[in-house]
């Protein structure tokens, strides 16, 4: 393995123009993640001293993503791929390291297929380029490239190729490695010169050759170099990505009682046996305990759920929810912001936003927790051993003690003392006799309306 420095120098500046989208290609997710931060993660695992993103439509959306991770470089006008990595030349500026050529729109990388690329660069012949290819299914019009072992001898794009290197099944990904002095002053010696009047980045390859260096190819699996140009691409990576994460969790020790219904984020965290049923969607930020069961048809993001617990079924769980052991979240209850303490439980028809409940509390089925006023939001306290009683509302910024008890149908807006009971009722008013007497004078009225 080679200890010299990494650049990678990412292709971004496309128009992606099959997406129909006002969101840059790139930055459209899988999994909740934009596929160009996917490739990125991939990336920052070999640790690289620099890394650069050819940008050029929308290069606002992708400077926003990025968040100055990233140096980027514009490619104004588009003039082929070679053009393309040229324009990371002066961010590359003394550098004198090894350097990664990868595209934004093919996001699923591994981080070991770009180690392999490095090392077969820094291996004892020296190429002067690594190519990354893939032999498909079917070739399609991806370009060739035509091998001696495992050294390149030609790469050629498709509209360019004869029917002999057409019939070739070993296809160019796009992605190469090199070291940075032989990269550009390759690049430098590129021409238009083909059917499409683009700087191809592939004729470096046949530049290096014709000086008599080596070029080598290192290969990988088509799944790994798979290119997103439209929302049907967009699909297959998805459902690609989800096949991968299901069966991750199973192996891992979790149940998935209909596995292609589950969807899980990019960061989605389980733990040991742990039941998942069906139709259950995680956003990002989710973290699972052990022994946790998630009921049909939940949809969890931004939750952090302690061992033990139960949630759903049709369990809405919101950014800051978390649960310590052995809580219940139950059907037909949203929670946001809201931290429930050991074997606290919210069983059905519930919102809890802006609250904190203490361990052991129930909370009864139609309660509310009023935090919004239209402008501000505030806290609800509920004490441990709290119980409040079905179809209550708390009316925030309020607090119920310990074993406190709010009864049944309760607009509760002061604080609640530990063990005080408070009930918020209308009195009730009783007329003996006056519905009996309200039914028969309505049926006498009706029955005088059909003569």
């Amino acid at each position: 393995m080679s200890n010299r420095p990494i650049a990678a120098i990412v292709l971004a500046a496309g128009k992606g123009t099959r997406m129909k989208s006002d969101l840059h290609k790139v930055l459209h997710p899988i999994a909740g993640r934009p596929m160009l931060l996917h490739l990125m993660a991939s990336v920052d695992a070999l640790s690289p001293a620099k890394k650069v993103v050819i940008v050029g439509d929308k290069a606002d959306q992708l400077e926003a993503a990025l968040g100055g991770s990233a140096e980027l470089a514009v490619q104004d006008p588009q003039l082929g791929t070679g053009h393309a990595v040229q324009q990371g030349e002066g961010a590359l500026a003394g550098f004198d390291g090894d350097v990664l050529i990868l595209y934004g729109d093919v996001p699923f990388v591994p981080t070991a297929t770009m180690q392999s690329m490095i090392d077969r660069l820094n291996a004892a012949d020296t190429p002067a380029v690594v190519v990354l290819a893939f032999e498909p299914d079917d070739p399609l019009q991806y370009g060739r490239v035509i091998t001696d072992g495992d050294r390149v001898t030609k790469m050629v794009e498709h509209k360019d190729a004869t029917e002999v290197e057409r019939a070739v099944r070993l296809c160019n990904s796009g992605l190469m490695a090199a070291k940075a002095r032989d990269l550009f002053a390759l690049l430098a010696r590129v021409t238009d010169d083909n059917a499409a009047k683009e700087f191809y980045l592939v004729d470096i390859v046949n530049i290096a050759n014709a000086d008599g260096r080596s070029c080598a190819v290192v290969t990988t699996d088509p799944n790994d170099v798979a290119g997103i140009n439209s929302r049907a691409e967009l699909a297959q990576a998805e459902a690609q990505w989800q096949a991968f994460k299901r069966d991750e969790a199973m192996a891992g020790g979790a149940s998935l009682r209909a596995p292609d219904t589950v969807w899980f984020s990019w960061d989605t965290e389980l733990g040991r046996d742990v039941t998942i049923e069906p139709n259950v969607f995680f956003g990002p930020g989710v973290t699972v305990g052990d022994h946790v069961t998630i009921r049909a048809n939940s949809h969890i993001e931004g939750a952090n759920i302690g061992a033990g617990c139960e949630i759903g079924p049709f369990a809405r769980l919101r950014p800051g929810t978390v649960l310590e052991e052995k809580a219940k979240i139950g059907n037909f209850v949203e929670t946001k912001k809201a931290h429930l303490g050991k074997g606290a439980k919210a069983n059905h028809l519930t919102y809890l936003g802006d609250a904190t409940v203490g361990a052991g509390a129930n909370i009864g089925a139609g309660t509310i927790t009023c935090n919004y006023d239209g402008y501000f939001k505030y806290q609800t306290v509920i004490g441990e051993n709290a119980f409040i009683g079905s179809n209550s509302a708390l009316i925030a910024p309020v607090t119920i003690g310990r074993d406190a008890i709010v009864a049944a149908g309760s607009a509760v807006s002061r604080d609640v003392g530990d063990g005080d009971l408070r009930m918020v009722r209308a009195e009730q008013l009783v007329k003996p006799g006056w519905a009996d007497r309200f039914h028969d004078t309505m049926r006498k009225k009706k029955a005088a309306e059909k003569k």
